[in-house]
C-alpha cells in the first residue's frame, strides 16, 4: 500500500515529467502545461505560431502584417494591439494572455509586460550568428512550449523539400548555371536598402543555389542602406526588388535608372510582398516568391 509520502512523490515526478524547459535570449524559463493564449508582439513570433497551427489571440499591427509579411495568412479575428514598438498594455492585461512573445523590438518592455503574462524573449537578428539558424532554433523551442514538435518537424521537412523542387525550376529555365542575383527594397528615387550576408533573402537564395550580385557584408539585419546609384555595380547580375514600392513607374523611367546596366539588359523583376525579417519558414516564402519573379527573367 503506498503512503502520503510516496503518493505525493510520484505526483511530483508526474508534474516533472510534463513539464518544458526552454531557453531564450534571456534565461531558461519552465512550463508546466502548453499555453493556449498567446499574444505575439513581432511578427516573426506570429508567422511561427501560425506555421505550428496556433492562431494567436492577438498580435500588434495586424494591417502591417496583412500589408508586409502576408503570408502565411493572418486569420480574421486576430486582435490588433497597438504598434509593435509602443504595444496597448493595458488591453494586453484585458486579455488575460497565458504567454507573451517578444523580439527584438521589444527588449525594454519584457518588465513590464512580465507583470501580464509568462514572456518568451526572443532576439533573433544579431551580426553575431547567424540568423537564419536561430530563426530554426526559435522556432523549435516554440514548438517543444506549445506541444507542437511533430508539427514543427514536418513543415521543416517541408521546407526542404521545397527549395529542392525550387531549384529544379530554376535549372531548367536557365540551365546549368543560376545567374547571380541581388535583392533589394527601394527606399525612394535615391535611397535602396540591399540585403546580403545574414538576410534571410540571401540565405534563400543560398538554398536555391544562387551566389549574390553584389557582395554585402555580416550586419545585424542582413542588409545596408545604400545610394541608388550604388546598384550600377551590378553588371551581369540579376536585381530584384521586393513590393510594394508605389514609385516603381516613375523611378524606372528616370535617365539614371534606364542606365543601369540590369535595367539595359531586362534583368529586373517585382518580388510579391514577402517579410524579410521572419520566421524560419519565411525563408520558403521567399525562395518561392524569389523563384517566380527569376522565372521571369530572360535567359541569355
Amino acid at each position: 500500500m503506498k503512503t502520503p509520502l510516496t503518493l505525493l512523490l510520484l505526483l511530483l515526478a508526474v508534474f516533472k515529467a510534463q513539464a518544458v524547459d526552454v531557453t531564450d535570449s534571456l534565461g531558461r524559463h519552465e512550463f508546466t502545461s502548453a499555453p493556449q493564449r498567446v499574444v505575439a508582439l513581432n511578427w516573426a513570433a506570429a508567422e511561427h505560431l501560425l506555421e505550428l497551427g496556433v492562431t494567436p489571440l492577438a498580435i500588434a499591427d495586424t494591417a502591417g502584417y496583412r500589408e508586409w509579411v502576408v503570408q502565411p495568412t493572418l486569420p480574421a479575428g486576430v486582435e490588433d494591439v497597438g504598434m509593435r514598438q509602443e504595444p496597448n498594455l493595458e488591453r494586453l492585461a484585458e486579455l488575460k494572455p497565458d504567454l507573451i512573445l517578444s523580439g527584438d523590438q521589444q527588449r525594454d518592455l519584457v518588465p513590464r509586460l512580465s507583470q501580464i503574462a509568462p514572456v518568451l524573449h526572443f532576439e533573433s537578428f544579431s551580426s553575431e550568428h547567424n540568423n537564419a539558424e536561430a530563426a530554426r532554433r526559435v522556432f523549435l523551442a516554440l514548438a517543444r512550449v506549445l506541444d507542437r514538435e511533430e508539427r514543427a518537424e514536418q513543415r521543416l521537412a517541408e521546407l526542404e523539400q521545397g527549395f529542392d523542387q525550387l531549384k529544379a525550376r530554376l535549372h531548367a529555365h536557365f540551365g546549368d548555371t543560376l545567374p547571380r542575383v541581388t535583392v533589394v527594397r527601394l527606399m525612394d528615387s535615391s535611397h535602396v536598402r540591399i540585403y546580403g550576408d545574414n538576410g534571410m533573402p540571401q540565405y534563400a537564395l543560398e538554398r536555391l543555389g544562387i551566389a549574390p550580385a553584389l557582395e554585402v557584408p555580416v550586419s545585424q539585419w542582413g542588409q545596408v542602406q545604400k545610394k541608388l546609384t550604388d546598384l550600377g555595380a551590378i553588371r551581369d547580375g540579376v536585381v530584384l526588388y521586393i513590393e510594394p514600392f508605389p514609385e516603381a513607374d516613375k523611378l524606372f523611367a528616370t535617365p539614371l535608372w534606364r542606365a543601369m546596366p540590369f535595367a539595359r539588359a531586362g534583368r529586373l523583376a517585382a518580388v510579391p510582398s514577402t517579410w524579410t525579417y521572419g520566421g524560419v519558414m519565411s525563408l520558403g516564402y521567399l525562395a518561392d516568391n524569389l523563384t517566380r519573379a527569376l522565372l521571369s527573367v530572360p535567359t541569355e
